[in-house]
């Protein structure tokens, strides 16, 4: 396992322009030798040692360069998108630059997506594409695309390489600007015959940029006036994104809330960013957030926001957001200030610095603690509007999707453990359910919300990581966007694990057409789905199916202990939600489906209810739902299942 001291001072080397490997240092230093192999040598010059990727035409010269290579170990993934996921995974769980090859035309553009998905998620990527010729660039010669400008908005830079002269600086500015400042992903074009062309190699070991200069200190005057902020505040709470995860800050902001008492809430990147056991975490927050958590940003008089974006899925009605607090933001990125939320106090800055820096200074002030009463009141709301009780059921007798994976969260070592997910409702009950002690163990699409991410995410996260029990929280539609990595697994002997949340349908979405549409299913339904079991033995996998609640334990025990790959099938009810819910557009506390155990137990659905008129405003969701229910399981029971 890499340790924070080391990911810290590998992000002090990137930060001072020098490679993250022997650089210059390197038995090809001097040598003549082609582009192509000159690309392998700078490869191996910044320390990778693990690339993704699927060989081609245009790339076929650096596919021959990589077979003498002793240091880099090339994953064959089955499809060039989830080749980016998996080097997307390999990045988010060691804080290293992912390294993606494909060839030209749809080899290049079957990246797209996942490039995109790394670029909203602030995920450090080099993707090198293979291009036609440079005489037949512009031509639209065979299996010819404009990969540069049709990823233009979803990176940080691109390079379409004109002479071998350029080459090593290019991919040392590439590592460069990946992985530094707000990280992201980076395109290096190349044209084939660019590849066959000889050059002698000479790595550069310094780089200087002067057009990009990110902004790592805090400005002194402002952070003084947070502290301020903060020594003034009677209901401050923080919100952490997943800047303080890519910073490595979770040490400082667990500091400044410890010494200040102040609340924390996680947006989906920045969970864990504290420790869940932490009783100041108050986990997530907006659309699928707790009751509790996004209650204390509607009540708080001072929100606290670093390393995090105000997207709308955290914001909910943004004229309603955090009605009555001044707004302190730190960012790396000096975009993100300001554009969704005005910030009272805005500080340009890496989040570890700017917190280590606000610490020191409210130790210089003495600053007292702020938040001891107004975090006791935040107790008493936690304890009102859980997630889910053990004695609350949606649907008696069938799986519900929290507990399964809570328990599934019990049994996994915190210490040694990695959870990813695909996007849709699976995605919001593990971000609920499961809980995570420690940065890069909990790897979702945020962003984007890209379904297929998560299975070949969890490939690329268990090859970075093979100490760590790494678990695909899937849905039977996400899954199946990707699911011929299963072949990648297999054959890369990769004992990932997939628990797939079965409920024979795109649950996100029929979820909304429930609640929003009068119930118009208008192409949501998957039924008659694949046997997965059968398809995961069809690859080499093991796999097992359940039905009853009573078969969860055994179930994961068996996955757990399993040596190799392993799929198990969770078959819960179609119409199983996710609550509580904030719906498209309402504000941050217009919450439907929260749980009240001052009610018995019950599910409430209205805004702004206190103890006096509750009783007044509550739907039990099982009464609700049952007429469908009854319909969806006289189906069932006479299918297959």
């Amino acid at each position: 396992m890499i340790t924070t001291e080391e990911k810290i001072e590998r992000k002090r080397r990137a930060i001072e322009g020098r490679p993250l490997g022997p650089g210059s240092h390197t038995e090809h230093e001097g040598k003549t030798m082609t582009g192509a192999q000159a690309i392998i040598a700078s490869l191996e010059a910044e320390g990778v040692d693990t690339i993704f990727g699927y060989p081609g035409g245009q790339a076929i010269k650096i596919y021959d360069a990589l077979y003498d290579s002793k240091k880099i170990h090339h994953i064959l993934a089955r499809h060039e998108q989830a080749a980016v996921h998996e080097a997307d995974g390999y990045a988010r769980s060691t804080g290293k630059v992912g390294v993606v090859l494909v060839t030209s035309g749809p080899g290049a553009t079957n990246t797209v997506t996942g490039i995109a998905t790394a670029y909203m998620d602030s995920v450090p990527l080099v993707v090198i594409t293979g291009q036609v010729t440079r005489g037949v660039i512009g031509t639209d010669s065979f299996q010819e695309s404009d990969i540069v400008g049709i990823t233009m908005p979803v990176v940080k830079h691109s390079y379409l390489l004109q002479s071998t002269d350029d080459l090593t600086r290019t991919f040392r500015e590439a590592f460069y600007i990946a992985s530094t400042g707000r990280p992201g992903p980076v395109l290096i074009d190349v044209p084939s015959d660019l590849s066959g062309a000889e050059m002698v190699f000479h790595y550069p070991d310094k780089i200087s940029l002067p057009s990009y200069r990110p902004t790592y200190k805090g400005n002194a005057k402002q952070v003084r006036e947070a502290a301020r902020y903060i020594q003034q505040a009677k209901n401050p709470l923080i919100r952490a994104g997943g800047g303080i995860v890519t910073s490595h800050a979770c040490v400082e902001l667990t500091q400044l809330a410890e010494r200040m008492c102040i609340p924390v809430v996680t947006t989906l990147m920045g969970k864990g960013a504290m420790r869940c056991s932490n009783p100041l975490n108050l986990g997530p927050v907006g659309m699928h957030g707790s009751k509790y958590a996004n209650r204390a940003v509607t009540e708080c008089d001072l929100l606290i926001a670093v390393g995090a974006r105000f997207s709308d899925r955290v914001t909910g009605k943004v004229s309603e957001f955090a009605p009555h607090a001044k707004i302190i933001h730190v960012d790396i990125d000096p975009a993100e200030i300001g554009k969704i939320v005005p910030a009272d106090v805005p500080i340009v800055g890496d989040a570890r610095g700017v917190l280590a820096a606000l610490n020191d200074q409210l130790a210089k002030i003495d600053a007292q603690p702020v938040g001891k009463e107004w975090f006791k009141e935040v107790c008493t709301w936690r304890e009102r509007w859980p997630f889910y009780t053990a004695d609350f059921a949606d649907y008696p007798d069938k799986i519900a999707p929290e507990v399964v994976l809570e328990h599934l969260s019990q049994k996994l070592d915190p210490e040694a453990s990695i959870v990813t997910t695909e996007v849709g409702q699976h995605q919001m009950w593990a971000l609920q359910n499961i809980h995570r002690e420690h940065a890069r163990t909990f790897i979702s699409s945020g962003g984007l919300g890209t379904m297929g991410f998560g299975f070949p995410a969890a490939i690329g996260a268990k090859i970075a990581c093979p100490e760590d029990e790494v678990v695909c929280i899937a849905g039977d539609g996400s899954f199946q966007m990707n699911l011929q990595e299963m072949a990648t697994a297999i054959v890369n002997n990769v004992p990932v694990k997939v628990l797939i949340i079965d409920n024979r349908a795109l649950g996100m979405v029929h979820q909304w057409q429930h609640l929003f549409y009068h119930d118009r299913y208008s192409s949501t339904e998957l039924a008659p789905v694949p046997d997965f079991v059968a398809l995961a033995q069809a690859y080499g996998w093991q796999g097992a199916r359940i039905t009853h609640p009573d078969e969860i334990d055994d179930a994961l025990d068996a996955m757990l202990a399993s040596d190799g790959p392993y799929l198990l099938d969770v078959i819960i009810p179609t119409m199983q939600t996710v609550y509580p819910m904030v719906a498209p557009g309402a504000a941050l506390d217009d919450i439907i489906g929260a749980l009240d155990v001052t009610l018995g137990g019950v599910r409430i659905t209205q805004k702004g209810f206190d103890d006096a008129d509750a009783a007044a405003s509550v739907r039990h969701v099982s009464d609700d739902d049952s007429d469908n229910f009854d319909d969806e399981v006289s189906d069932e029971e006479g299918g297959d299942e």
